[in-house]
């Protein structure tokens, strides 16, 4: 089955649904009618056979001269006439049937009666006689009114639910032009034009998060694209001038004879090539996986003054070595993955040492700060040097990025440190900075107290 098949048309469905509901609605309307009208109706023949029933006890005791000259049959076919759905039965209580107008044809099922004693003064009684006067009412034309008036319900149901389907099907469809448009504006996108974005200024307003969404989602695409061909650009620069080298130094060494010493020489120097890539590659990897969502594992909560004392101890030959001083200041507890936070601090404070002038100090300064009653950790890593123009800030931290070739004086630098950092800063859920004014620059990570769970 294909998906056109498995998946119903959204406008059919809909149709379909505004249908049903359209009918149960209309039948539910028509059902309350139909009733509060058979409720009034019964009312009124209640209220009616009540009338009726009054008026004949009256006339049946009334032995007025009018009254008293008439007999039996004649008064009651008097009261009688005009009234065709309407008839009398008197039996005495001796059981003898005195008048009987109740026609054969009438069931017990479409009549409605009331039965009442009375006391009869005809002329041929010579004294009231004792009774039971049932006065019956024929509901037949009633329930036919009932009934016309159910079937025209039903048919106006009917009616009335075809034609909202039909103009709902119409409204639906027009209701659903608009993502035939966005379908349209979609089809449109493609991998070779990343500058396409959807147009909404004439969509509905639902539809506008959609929209917003997804342009922002193609942009997320096209920096993710551009930021994958710088990656690929600088990976290809980055390892052809290693790979140049050990080509074009083999090359010189197999041209002629060598001694041992010469060729240890050069082994030694391409191992030094081989070691930096094998750095390079391993970074890229460490990089990928922190792209791909790779968390942080915990290690309990640790001091992070002795974790840069750790690396502080590490980097203490190479400070010596340029007249420069480490200093740690201040302490916090907190949550991290230590082994993480410590190569974090490793990158910075060597890329501190770097471009510090000589005799002067490099600060690691930690101190807890509160924000939006949650508590962050702020590690920076202070140097004293030449300022770093702002338009270079904030792209410090992205891959192989460098501020200018004067910054770049090391071969052993290949452009991954501070975005290693920016890494683990994210896999703790935090964040870095970097600021460079008056001769001193800063780079540094936060991080949240308990960034584990």
């Amino acid at each position: 089955m294909s998906p056109a098949q498995a998946v119903p048309h959204l406008g059919r469905r809909l149709s379909r649904w505004m249908a049903l509901l359209s009918m149960l609605g209309l039948g539910a309307v028509s059902l309350v009618v139909f009733l509060v009208f058979d409720n009034t109706l019964t009312a009124r023949q209640k209220e009616m056979l009540d009338q009726k029933q009054q008026s004949l006890m009256h006339v049946l005791r009334d032995d007025s001269t009018a009254h008293r000259d008439k007999a039996l049959d004649h008064l009651l076919t008097d009261f009688l006439a005009g009234h065709g759905d309407y008839a009398i039965r008197v039996v005495d209580n001796e059981g003898h049937v005195l008048f009987d107008s109740i026609p054969a044809d009438w069931s017990s099922h479409h009549t409605m009666l009331r039965s009442f004693a009375v006391g009869i003064t005809a002329p041929q009684y010579h004294q009231a006689r004792a009774a039971t006067a049932t006065l019956v009412m024929d509901l037949r034309p009633d329930e036919a009114l009932l009934r016309g008036l159910g079937w025209t319900l039903f048919a106006a149901m009917v009616a009335g639910s075809l034609l909202l389907a039909l103009f709902g099907g119409l409204l639906v469809q027009r209701s659903l032009r608009p993502i035939e448009s966005l379908v349209s504006q979609i089809s449109l996108l493609s991998a070779r034009d990343f500058e396409r974005r959807l147009d909404g200024s004439s969509l509905p307003q639902e539809l506008q998060p959609i929209v917003t969404q997804f342009n922002a989602l193609l942009n997320r695409l096209a920096d993710a694209y551009r930021q994958l061909e710088a990656f690929n650009a600088d990976v290809a620069h980055e390892l052809n001038t290693p790979l140049a080298t050990l080509i074009s130094s083999t090359e010189v060494v197999l041209r002629k004879p060598r001694s041992v010493d010469e060729l240890r020489d050069v082994l030694a120097s391409h191992l030094e090539d081989l070691r930096r890539m094998a750095a390079m590659v391993g970074d890229m990897l460490f990089l990928s996986r922190a792209d791909q969502g790779v968390g942080a594992r915990e290690t309990g909560v640790v001091s992070l003054a002795a974790v840069a004392q750790d690396v502080v101890e590490f980097y203490e030959a190479v400070a010596l070595d340029a007249d420069l001083r480490l200093e740690v200041i201040g302490d916090a507890q907190a949550q991290v993955d230590a082994p993480l936070v410590r190569r974090a601090l490793s990158n910075l404070l060597s890329n501190a040492t770097r471009y510090a002038l000589a005799g002067s100090a490099i600060r690691i300064d930690i101190r807890t700060r509160w924000q939006h009653e949650h508590a962050h950790v702020v590690i920076s890593i202070t140097n004293t040097g030449l300022d770093i123009a702002p338009e270079h800030l904030r792209h410090l931290f992205d891959r192989f990025y460098r501020a200018d070739a004067s910054r770049h004086n090391s071969e052993r630098n290949h452009g991954l440190g501070l975005a290693i950092v920016k890494a683990i800063a994210k896999m703790h859920g935090g964040s870095v900075f970097a600021q460079s004014q008056g001769g001193e620059t800063t780079f540094g990570l936060i991080l949240p107290v308990t960034a584990l769970d």
